[in-house]
């Protein structure tokens, strides 16, 4: 005997027709799509500041325990913005 839907208690799944689109492949997206804040508060600011200090302190306690251990690891500094505005 073949099982019937109405058995099933829960949430029915219903079988929709995809749209039509005459041989085209369906868009895939893969992750979250960054959208900047339309508002951007002091206190925001503040926050990333404050992550900046933190993360730059944790690199240097890093590098400077491994230059303790023997490990050469130091922190590579990314070019000034005077030299990217330059290349523009």
């Amino acid at each position: 005997m073949t099982q019937k839907n109405s058995l099933f208690k829960g949430q029915q799944k219903r079988k929709t027709v995809p749209p039509n689109r005459h041989g085209k492949t369906p868009h895939i997206r893969k992750g979250k799509r960054f959208v900047k804040p339309s508002k951007v508060t002091e206190e925001m600011d503040a926050d990333r500041e404050l992550s900046k200090f933190i993360n730059n302190c944790n690199e240097i306690k890093a590098a400077t325990a491994a230059n303790k251990e023997g490990g050469q690891l130091s922190i590579v500094k990314p070019p000034t913005e005077t030299a990217s505005a330059a290349k523009k």
